[in-house]
């Protein structure tokens, strides 16, 4: 077997354990999809069905890696001595290009469980091609039900869709909270609840958090759909398991069943998504969970130069509620790790442009520059020095899907899936314009045609018949082809071709869109539709990121998990910023080490930290004090920049 070859002794350990429980704490840069791929080849390798192993992960990138790898590896000479039918078909996959034929289902929480609802969409009565609501969908619904209660002024929407996403994660129903819901803040969200169900109900559409309690509750409350799985799925891997929410937790032990073949991966460092329902505990827990669990620990770091390694150390050390381990690593030694302390929040921004524009003259790749912070509201005046300096930069968060002429195309789709869409026809009634004004729109979605004038029907009339062919045309035909039916019969080419420099832009956005679509036209009809809405609503920030984009990337801290890159600037090193002051009284006061203890692994070969001396905060230029974080390592690890100099090079002063 030589792909064992590859591993180290831990990581060989972890792979060749194939039944019953195991936990893998792999620390930051440790090698963990590797080890979780080749564990995966080593199953089929021994006998388990590909297509009898599950694993799941948290964004679609991290889940298209670990395709990838898996297909690499099965699709490599020997195929470790899988069965011939497994053989053929990797053969034939590799062939096609695609992951279609037995192999091992790879996909994020929220994919999986939009596979287990759709195939069960009977049962629970819902139709098979449910709209996926994202985030602005919710947002939507939930500021119509904030204005119909007189309550849009004194209330933000995102707050609210904020805690009923919270309550949702941690397995709680609304008639649960509604029990408990005293305080006016308290009985405002019960009562938005009740109606922002009414409406996903009423539009046949599950939002994020539905896909997750939807399935648990199936799983849970059907013995026979459980057993279904449990005997489809015999292995179970969870990658990041540390950011598993209670929902997330509860399905891993409803698919893990009596045989318990589960592998989960996580690093309790790397817990940085509390706000959002993470427990650490569900790592801490696993050996108590699941009994008998075996317990490998990854600690030679395969990214970072040991300097950077020795600051990491040092940094979450300080942390009590956690494994003990240390990252190793036989690379080199590396460069100190850069200290600017800025006199505001602009001379920080160009230090920053400035260093990164004499990296680039030094030949690191552009798109191997990162530049972090804790907060959003700090990207503006580094954006400001990055315009000022020339060098093209991108904000991670700006996605493809979220174009408005893209979702424009998508909402057509939706609305001819799923008739009851009530958003997507609003949407597809006016863009392009087709004389359907709100009134007519109100009596067209409340059933009220016959108050319509002849001529407003004709023209509700026409639009009904093309959703029709649209559902026609996806009913038989791959993906692709519908998209070009919609683009070409809604108008839409013709609209944009007759307008502005900037709606010929969105025009060619739309025909990328026709482009990409087609990687799902193999799934067949109505499947290929049904993949990319899915795929769609659930993308995340890191999803839009191109690796090989010619520009400087700026993102927030949580953004940057599980993303590497040669150089990487952490600014705003301040206490009460990062480390972030926060007025949870819950909150986890370890969490905030964790972060900068992600941001400093994000590095392969330099580190910059950077502070303010003072800056504008809502308005007020104040005096700030240096991060905490910045005590914690050791001096003859830095390097003291002398702003009086030139960024980067000989003029360090150490």
């Amino acid at each position: 077997m030589k792909y064992l070859d590859e591993l180290n002794d831990q990581q060989r350990e972890a792979v060749m354990h194939t039944s019953g429980p195991l936990m893998i704490l792999a620390g930051a840069g440790a090698g963990k999809t590797k080890a979780i791929t080749h564990r995966i080849a080593h199953l089929i390798a021994t006998g388990v069905a590909a297509d009898a192993i599950v694993a799941v992960t948290f964004t679609n990138k991290a889940a298209l890696e670990m395709r990838e790898r898996v297909d690499a590896l099965l699709a490599s000479s020997s195929l470790y001595n899988a069965p011939l039918s497994l053989k053929a078909d990797v053969t034939h996959t590799k062939r096609r290009g695609t992951q279609r034929g037995r192999m091992p289902y790879i996909a994020t929480f929220h994919a999986l469980c939009v596979r287990i609802l759709r195939e069960n969409a009977a049962i629970l009565g819902i139709p098979r091609s449910f709209s996926i609501w994202d985030r602005a969908d919710s947002i939507r619904a939930i500021k119509s039900a904030l204005k119909e209660r007189g309550l849009e002024q004194g209330y933000e929407a995102k707050h609210v869709l904020g805690r009923i996403s919270r309550e949702k994660s941690d397995g709680v129903q609304v008639h649960h909270f509604a029990e408990h819901a005293n305080t006016p803040w308290e009985k405002t969200v019960r009562e938005v609840w009740h109606a922002y169900g009414e409406i996903l109900k009423r539009e046949h559409a599950l939002d994020f958090d539905d896909l997750l309690v939807r399935a648990h509750i199936l799983l849970k409350e059907n013995a026979d759909i459980r057993a279904h799985y449990r005997a489809r799925w015999s292995h179970l891997l969870v990658d990041e398991y540390q950011d598993t929410n209670r929902i997330q937790f509860e399905l891993v032990r409803l698919l893990a069943g009596e045989a318990q073949n589960v592998c989960v991966v996580g690093d309790i460092d790397q817990n940085i998504y509390s706000w959002r329902g993470a427990s650490i505990e569900h790592l801490l827990s696993f050996e108590k969970t699941f009994a008998g669990a075996k317990v490998v620990l990854l600690e030679q770091n395969y990214r970072s130069t040991r300097t950077i390694l020795a600051a990491a150390n040092e940094v979450i050390a300080k942390n009590a509620n956690r494994y003990d381990k240390t990252l190793t690593t036989d690379g080199e030694t590396g460069e100190p790790i850069v200290l600017y302390s800025a006199l505001s929040e602009n001379d920080e921004a160009s230090f920053v442009a400035e260093a990164s524009a004499e990296q680039i003259r030094a030949g690191t790749p552009i798109n191997e520059i990162a530049v972090l912070y804790r907060a959003n509201f700090q990207s503006r005046a580094l954006e400001e020095a990055f315009l000022l300096s020339g060098i093209p930069y991108r904000v991670l968060g700006t996605r493809f899907f979220e174009r408005r002429e893209v979702k424009d195309v998508l909402s057509y789709l939706r609305a001819a899936l799923n008739p009851q869409s009530r958003g997507d026809i609003a949407r597809c009634t006016s863009m392009p314009p087709r004389g359907i004004g709100k009134q007519t729109l109100t009596r067209m979605l409340e059933g009220e045609e016959d108050k319509l004038t002849p001529a407003a029907q004709k023209k509700v009339d026409a639009f009904r018949e093309l959703l029709a062919r649209i559902n026609t045309k996806a009913q038989t035909s791959p993906v692709s082809d519908v998209l070009r039916v919609i683009i070409r019969e809604s108008s839409l080419e013709a609209h944009l071709r007759k307008g502005s420099e900037e709606d010929l832009e969105r025009l060619e956005n739309i025909r990328e869109l026709v482009t990409l679509a087609i990687k799902y036209d193999t799934l067949g009809a109505p499947e290929s539709s049904e993949k990319l809405l899915e795929e769609a609503a659930l993308m995340s920030e890191q999803d839009s990121l191109d690796s090989k984009e010619g520009a400087v990337s700026l993102m927030t801290v949580h953004a940057s998990k599980g993303l590497e890159f040669d150089s990487v600037f952490i600014t705003g090193l301040e206490d009460g910023l990062f480390p972030h002051s926060r007025h949870d009284e819950n909150a986890d006061e370890e969490e905030e080490r964790r972060l900068f203890y992600v941001a400093l692994t994000r590095a392969r070969k330099r580190v910059f930290l950077t502070h303010a001396q003072t800056r504008m905060m809502y308005g007020t230029r104040t005096l700030t004090t240096p991060s905490e974080f910045l005590n914690d390592i050791s001096p003859e690890l830095l390097a003291y920049h002398d702003r009086n100099t030139s960024p980067y090079g000989e003029s360090i002063i150490t």
